[in-house]
């Protein structure tokens, strides 16, 4: 299973971010999940600080270009394998920059990759 970081992840039922870790906690995956507000997602914490595991697989992106800045150099210390830009999130900048760190970079939406049995 993949190790997954969510950022972007809100507790409100309606939003993208709140399906994509219903989503990947029912595929079984760990998934840590970052917000700008405490709250909880099934058995998952919705963290304020970003957390400082080393050993994400993925990154899964529900933050607008502009609030990724915040995030950017972060991200990249993790070292993950890849980093998912859902609709609506994608960056052209960001995307070379992390492409140019050896990550795998893919523009698409967490949810029909893991319906699909893409993730």
């Amino acid at each position: 299973m993949k190790k997954t970081l969510v950022i972007g992840a809100s507790e409100h039922p309606e939003r993208y971010s709140y399906k994509a870790v219903k989503m990947l906690r029912d595929f079984d995956h760990e998934v840590k999940a970052l917000g700008v507000r405490d709250g909880v997602i099934g058995d998952v914490e919705i963290e304020t600080v970003a957390p400082q595991d080393q050993d994400f697989d993925t990154v899964t992106m529900y933050l607008n270009p502009t609030r990724q800045k915040d995030v950017e150099d972060y991200i990249l210390s993790l070292k993950p394998k890849r980093i998912i830009f859902n609709p609506g999130t994608e960056n052209i900048e960001f995307e070379k920059k992390a492409a140019s760190q050896g990550i795998d970079v893919v523009e698409a939406c967490t949810l029909v990759m893991l319906r699909s049995h893409q993730y």
